[in-house]
C-alpha cells in the first residue's frame, strides 16, 4: 500500500470542523452542468463514486444499501405498484430498484440535469444495470416542479431521490408547500409518498427533523427510518408519507412476500432488515417528537 503522501484525496466537508476524505485511484470526469458541479472518480475501498456539487451521492460497493431503502419499503406497503414516480434519481438505481418488481408496468423518473444521466450512462452503467432501456422506463430530462404542476396521472409511489433542500441546491425550490400539495395530488389511494431526508446522527439530525415535522401536515402517518450508509460516513434518514399505510408496522411475512417476488437477490433489504431500519434510537425519537421548526 503506498505511504498517505502519495495519494490524490477527494475531501468533502461536512462541517467546517468535520471532513471525510477517499484516496483518488482515477478521475472520469470532473466538470460543470448548468446546475451543478459533477464528480465520478475511482477509490480503493468504496469503487466509483458520484458526486455533486462536492458531497458524495452514491458508491459502487455500497450504493445498494441506499437505494433499496429508499425503494422497496415504500414499495412493499403499497396498495398499487404498477405505476411509480422518480424525482431525481440520475444514475439510474432508483429507476432500477423499481424495475425489479413485475408489478410495476411503467416507471417515470425526472431529472433537472442531463448530464448527470448521460454521465452515469457512461461511466457508472452497474447503476442502472439496463433500467434505461427497459421498455416500462419513461425518462423525462427537465424540471420536476413543471412536470408534477402539469401531469395528470396519479402514482402508487412515488420516490424523491433528491439532493437535500439547502439554500445552493437544485432541489431547494423543490420543498415547499405548493410542492407538497402537488405531490400529494398525484399520489393516488391507498399510495406512499418516501424520500430521502438527510442525516439522523445524534450531531446531525435537525434538517431531518425539520423535514419530518413539515410533512406531518400533510399526511395521516409520517414515519422516519434510516440506517448506516460507508458511502456517507453517516446514518441516513428517510421519509415515508401515507394517508393509507404506517409503513413501520409492516409485516415481515408481507416484506419477505414482496422481496420474494423481486428480479434477482437483495443485497440488504428484508423482512428482518425492515424492523431494524425502523427502530429508531432514543435520540431520534425524541427529536421528531419535539414542536419545532417546520419548512
Amino acid at each position: 500500500m503506498p505511504k498517505t503522501e502519495h495519494w490524490q484525496w477527494y475531501v468533502e466537508e461536512f462541517f467546517p470542523t468535520e471532513q471525510h476524505h477517499h484516496a483518488i485511484e482515477q478521475v472520469y470526469y470532473a466538470g460543470r452542468s448548468q446546475f451543478q458541479s459533477i464528480g465520478v472518480i475511482s477509490t480503493p475501498v468504496l469503487g466509483k463514486m458520484l458526486i455533486l456539487d462536492g458531497d458524495t451521492q452514491s458508491a459502487q460497493h455500497d450504493e445498494k444499501i441506499y437505494h433499496e431503502s429508499l425503494v422497496h419499503p415504500a414499495m412493499a406497503g403499497a396498495a398499487d405498484r404498477s405505476d411509480v414516480l422518480i424525482l431525481g434519481g440520475g444514475e439510474g438505481a432508483t429507476l432500477r430498484e423499481v424495475l425489479r418488481h413485475p408489478d410495476v408496468r411503467r416507471c417515470t423518473m425526472v431529472d433537472i440535469d442531463g448530464d448527470v444521466v448521460d454521465l452515469s450512462k457512461r461511466y457508472l452503467p452497474e447503476w442502472s444495470a439496463g433500467a434505461f432501456d427497459d421498455p416500462r422506463a419513461r425518462v423525462i430530462v427537465g424540471d420536476a416542479l413543471k412536470f408534477l404542476a402539469d401531469d395528470p396521472d396519479r402514482y402508487g409511489v412515488i420516490i424523491s431521490d433528491l439532493t437535500e433542500p439547502l439554500e445552493d441546491s437544485p432541489s431547494n425550490p423543490l420543498f415547499c408547500d405548493e410542492v407538497f400539495r402537488d405531490i400529494k395530488a398525484r399520489l393516488a389511494d391507498g399510495g406512499v409518498y418516501v424520500l430521502q431526508a438527510s442525516t439522523a446522527g445524534f450531531h446531525n439530525m435537525s434538517l431531518h427533523a425539520k423535514m419530518a415535522r413539515t410533512l406531518r401536515g400533510y399526511y395521516k402517518h409520517v414515519v422516519s427510518f434510516y440506517t448506516h450508509v460507508p458511502a456517507f460516513d453517516n446514518d441516513w434518514a428517510f421519509i415515508a408519507c401515507s394517508d393509507a399505510v404506517d409503513l413501520s408496522r409492516l409485516e415481515e411475512s408481507v416484506v419477505n412476500a414482496y422481496c420474494d417476488k423481486l428480479k434477482g437477490e437483495n443485497f440488504f433489504y428484508d423482512g428482518t432488515t425492515h424492523r431494524r431500519i425502523f427502530a429508531l434510537p432514543l435520540y431520534l425519537r425524541r427529536e421528531l417528537a419535539k414542536a419545532g421548526e417546520t419548512f
